[in-house]
């Protein structure tokens, strides 16, 4: 009997470690022309599935710096962050998937075909989420919510149960480590 307990909490361990969960990835990268596609190429050449990635120039302009996030689970993520350092343009790699950052996600959204009743109820949605309505027309609206991930995946998910002609087009996540706060 105590064996069985043992070998039980023993695969309860394992499954902990090969559990697959969001990470995310701040790496500084040379800026030149095709370093994202070298990245990006070494991820899919290892069958890695990147869910989020976003690059912007940093304060210096020879430097680059890419926001990644993936699901993977502690094996996987440790061989990703190892190939990656292995990059000659990868400057430096910080794992942020447990340190308090900041991470907001640009989000547009599209109400097409909507009565001036439903254009009202569209305003009050953007106003609970932070959206603010950056167009309109005769029969649509276009909100702009930057936001966390899961406080845009609430709006889109309100909206397509409110309305039936809801485009959305994402942008993906960017973060920062937080000075004294976490924020996801």
């Amino acid at each position: 009997m105590q064996f069985c307990i043992s070998l039980v909490l023993v695969f309860f361990a394992y499954l902990q470690h090969t559990e697959k969960k969001k990470r995310w990835v701040s790496l500084y990268v040379e800026n030149r022309i095709g370093v994202l596609a070298r990245i990006s190429g070494m991820m899919s050449g290892k069958s890695y599935n990147i869910s989020s990635i976003t690059v912007g120039v940093t304060e210096d302009p020879t430097v680059s710096r890419m926001t990644i996030g993936l699901s993977s689970d502690d094996a996987t993520f440790e061989q990703i962050k190892k190939q990656l350092n292995r990059c000659v343009e990868v400057i430096k790699l910080n794992d942020i998937t447990d340190a308090p950052t900041h991470m907001k996600e640009i989000l547009f959204v599209k109400i097409h075909e909507c009565s001036e009743f439903e254009k009202g109820e569209i305003f009050r949605i953007s106003q609970v989420f932070g959206a603010k309505a950056i167009d309109y027309g005769i029969n649509s609206v276009l909100l702009e919510s930057v936001n966390t991930e899961g406080r845009n995946n609430d709006l889109i998910a309100l909206l397509t149960r409110k309305f039936d002609h809801v485009e959305d087009v994402r942008g993906g996540i960017v973060a920062i480590e937080s000075i004294s706060m976490i924020d996801r």
